[in-house]
């Protein structure tokens, strides 16, 4: 599933919230079809849908059971209107988890990535909290490896990036949001996420997106390719997700090159990425469809 295709956007997107009514993503079918349509029209082949669960609902396992019915029902609701798609992608579900415990019990496998042994997680409140990489290290201890969300949207982060090493040290791969490359949560995370590619440590770029308004999937490709060629983009933006749902590891993705006038790159890759595109897109084949699993 691997390997550049000059010219064809394929995505293989591991964050997104577009089942329906259990977040702040889609509030309904109506909203869960239409974000599925806008994520086949920017090339996704296939992508996990990760609800927000809070990891201390796993001390109180009837709590932590009704909130995964809650999003059993919705996944059923998804896979229902997906499977009404011509183009439908590969579906497979896990969740985004906020680490607001020490002790996470990720064993259930709908709390992680395709029930995979990877895990979408997160810090809570957008702070990193100190000796962050103790958690990270329980859950290698469940075996679980754990893919931080959005790294580059916690606060101060761009000034301790120490930190960052000593996630990556305890066994933890990133997955960067592609919105923050176009300025979506502002320049300080725009800058951190071009930090983290110009040190090859983002290992994913995914969407984060909430089922309203643009994907930006076009935008960020724009950029990323603009910046880091073909096959860095192709890595990050399809080649890697592809491995995760196969339970693989990503493939490295080499530093980002930063040479002279690269902010003014960075502009002119923008600009570019908001113009109409009049070319159409080839398309390549999907990973197998998977609409009932559960």
């Amino acid at each position: 599933m691997s390997g550049p295709s000059s010219g064809v956007a394929r995505v293989v997107d591991i964050h997104n919230h577009l089942i329906p009514g259990v977040d702040d993503g889609a509030r309904d079918a109506d909203e869960a079809r239409a974000g599925l349509e806008a994520m086949i029209a920017g090339g996704v082949l296939g992508l996990v849908v990760t609800p927000h669960l809070d990891a201390s609902l796993g001390r109180r396992p009837a709590r932590l059971e009704e909130r995964l019915a809650e999003i059993d029902a919705g996944w059923a609701a998804l896979t229902r209107v997906a499977a009404t798609l011509p183009r439908a992608p590969r579906l497979e579900r896990g969740a985004e988890v906020k680490l607001d415990t020490p002790e996470p019990d990720l064993s259930d496998p709908r709390t992680r990535l395709a029930g995979g042994r990877f895990a979408l997680v997160e810090f809570p409140y957008f702070n990193v909290p100190p000796r962050s990489e103790t958690v990270l290290e329980a859950l290698r201890r469940q075996d679980v490896t754990p893919v931080i969300a959005h790294p580059e949207r916690y606060r101060g982060l761009r000034d301790q990036l120490e930190t960052v090493a000593t996630w990556r040290a305890a066994g933890a791969y990133l997955q960067v949001n592609g919105a923050s490359l176009v300025g979506r949560y502002g320049a300080e995370a725009r800058t951190t996420a071009l930090l983290l590619l110009r040190r090859g440590w983002a290992d994913y770029v995914s969407s984060d997106y909430h089922a309203r308004g643009r994907t930006e999937i076009e935008s960020y490709r724009a950029i990323l390719l603009e910046l880091g060629g073909e096959e860095r983009t192709d890595r990050l933006l399809y080649a890697n997700a592809a491995r995760l749902l196969e339970g693989e590891p990503p493939l490295p993705v080499p530093a980002l090159p930063l040479r002279r006038g690269f902010w003014e790159r960075i502009a002119g890759a923008f600009r570019r990425s908001q113009r109409p595109d009049q070319t159409p897109r080839g398309r390549a084949s999907a990973p197998r469809s998977t609409h009932s699993r559960k």
